[in-house]
């Protein structure tokens, strides 16, 4: 069975402070702050690699081990205050809603540049590229090989997350955790598929407009899956210790949430990128 204890908890309001109010008042924490600076660090480590200066190497992957440690940081600290703590009360998960739909549509608006910028290319072909779309001598990749066989792995991990939420919803733990274990399996398939399709792929990002709009496009949603993909293993390991009720399962519905749209962004890949665009 699914925790329930916890959602008994939840509809009293926590307060360590004796606040009066349903409002989370954060702790002072240090995490955003080392956050940005981890994240500097990797920017200008990532430059200098680039651009072949020694440092650099120290510099990127020093940045990124503070970023991912930052991260787990803060991953324990909200799920703490969320799990042990009862400060996401009910008024405190809306605000975390509007926050995550928010977010969802921001990422909406960046993958837009991208088909935009494919759909203008396309749409307004330059002598330089043969004034033909896809550009003169180009070899395109098949459709219906791996992209058609990645359609069906995501489409199949978002049937199978939202049996892993109900089956949370429905307090059946057994289930939720098969069906999530499932998606995230699946999930690594497709991540390991698009990456034998760039391997073998007959142009890379620098044959000509087609090239770099294709793996910027494609590129930037397999690493919305990566991120996808932790934000669900991050979900399965809660879910196995119980931090989840019936009614309190905010972070699960986010990484649902996410991983939805990201099967939408992929469905609109496959039909403009890989179809029409061939």
């Amino acid at each position: 069975m699914i925790n329930t204890s916890y959602s008994k908890v939840q509809t009293i309001t926590c307060n360590r402070n004796n606040q009066i109010h349903d409002f989370h008042l954060v702790d002072p924490s240090p995490w955003p702050i080392v956050g940005a600076f981890s994240g500097l660090m990797l920017t200008f480590g990532a430059v200098l690699t680039m651009h072949a200066y020694y440092p650099g190497t120290f510099i990127l992957v020093l940045g990124l081990i503070l970023l991912l440690l930052t991260k787990m940081c803060w991953w324990r600290d909200i799920i703490r205050e969320a799990t042990f703590e009862s400060q996401h009360t009910y008024t405190v998960q809306t605000g975390l809603r509007l926050g995550m739909f928010l977010f969802i549509v921001s990422e909406i608006m960046f993958f837009f540049a991208f088909f935009w910028a494919f759909f203008y290319l396309s749409l307004n072909s330059t002598p330089s590229i043969g004034a033909v779309w896809p550009p003169a001598e180009s070899e395109i990749l098949d459709t219906f090989q791996i992209p058609l066989l990645n359609t069906i792995l995501l489409l199949s991990s978002g049937a199978s997350v939202t049996w892993s939420h109900e089956s949370v919803v429905f307090k059946k733990k057994f289930q939720a955790i098969i069906s999530l274990f499932i998606t995230i399996l699946l999930a690594l398939i497709f991540t390991a598929l698009q990456g034998f399709e760039y391997i073998s792929a007959p142009f890379n990002i620098t044959d000509s407009a087609y090239g770099s709009t294709f793996y910027m496009a494609t590129g930037f949603h397999g690493f919305h899956v990566l991120i996808g993909t932790l934000f669900l293993c991050v979900c399965f390991f809660r879910l196995y210790f119980d931090h989840f009720s019936s009614t309190h399962h905010i972070g699960f519905e986010a990484a649902c949430w996410y991983w939805h749209f990201v099967d939408v962004v992929w469905l609109f890949l496959v039909v403009t990128v890989y179809w029409w665009g061939s």
